[in-house]
């Protein structure tokens, strides 16, 4: 889960640092603005062919966390 989404951040915004991808950061820890992290989440979800409601995101989630709720959707 964390690769795919690592994959889709550096996709969408390749000038993330890859070594500041860790769990217990945001994505706007990593720099991405509220259109990146849309695009992000929205393509991570395609890949893993799941669906998440949008009410089960907000801000601030880290990604650890982030992998969690798209994890139980599997």
């Amino acid at each position: 889960m964390l690769a795919v989404l690592r994959r889709t951040t550096l996709e969408i915004v390749p000038e993330v640092d890859p070594a500041l991808f860790t769990p217990d950061r945001t994505l706007s820890d990593l720099g991405c603005n509220s259109i990146d992290r849309a695009d992000i989440v929205t393509l991570t979800m395609e890949e893993l062919g799941v669906v998440v409601p949008v009410h089960e995101f907000h801000q601030g989630l880290d990604i650890g966390t982030l992998a969690a709720v798209m994890r139980k959707r599997l």
